[in-house]
């Protein structure tokens, strides 16, 4: 039997640096009161909502029946705004997330992110009270992720001890230093943008956020 794809939707959410171009992507019979908001990496090198890792994440979130939500960052693609260096795209998430609440009536958050995207995923765990967290090559060497809340939601780290952007023993250190501490998964051979290892990355988160499932429902 083929599986079913998850049905897509393009929306425009009102942010305040002006219009947030999404896409919502929903499975076959989604569970209600949870969304996944996906965030890409750096708007300045690239990173768009249609990253493969992004892609990635939110495809995992699917695979356990939730509905995601990716979105371009102010300045990317339909989104209105210049680069804010985090802290105006940290806004955007939280602009997100209360859309989300409010129309979509989705009161649990999880938050997923790569690369820069994981500074803002980070943040708006902390501040919008995500029931999970997913980081996927946080840059610590490149962002102060020290002074950014640590939150109480489970939380899963995953890091390629390949990757030449982002080293992999300092985002061990920095992850050993938090209290509580996330989960830290390092993935053999895989490099920043997880080439030929995307399978394992969805299947690896995956399973984690189906193990969490039930408590963050």
């Amino acid at each position: 039997m083929t599986k079913q794809a998850p049905t897509l939707q393009k929306i425009s959410i009102v942010g305040p640096a002006g219009p947030i171009e999404s896409l919502i992507e929903r499975p076959p019979n989604a569970v209600a009161g949870i969304i996944a908001v996906c965030c890409h990496p750096h708007p300045l090198y690239g990173g768009t909502m249609q990253n493969k890792v992004v892609h990635t994440l939110a495809r995992a979130a699917q695979d356990q029946g939730v509905p995601s939500l990716r979105f371009n960052f102010r300045g990317v693609g339909g989104s209105g705004g210049i680069h804010d260096n985090g802290v105006g795209e940290s806004d955007d998430a939280a602009a997100v997330a209360d859309w989300c609440r409010r129309e979509l009536g989705a009161e649990k958050l999880w938050a997923l992110g790569f690369s820069f995207g994981s500074y803002v995923a980070l943040r708006l765990a902390a501040a919008c009270d995500a029931r999970l967290l997913v980081t996927v090559a946080p840059p610590v060497q490149r962002f102060d992720f020290a002074r950014l809340e640590v939150p109480r939601c489970p939380w899963l780290v995953v890091q390629g001890d390949a990757d030449l952007l982002v080293n992999h023993e300092s985002v061990l250190g920095w992850a050993r230093d938090l209290n509580p501490a996330p989960q830290v998964e390092i993935l053999p051979g895989a490099e920043h943008f997880f080439h030929g290892r995307l399978t394992v990355l969805r299947s690896l988160v995956g399973k984690w956020l189906g193990c969490h499932l039930k408590a963050a429902r």
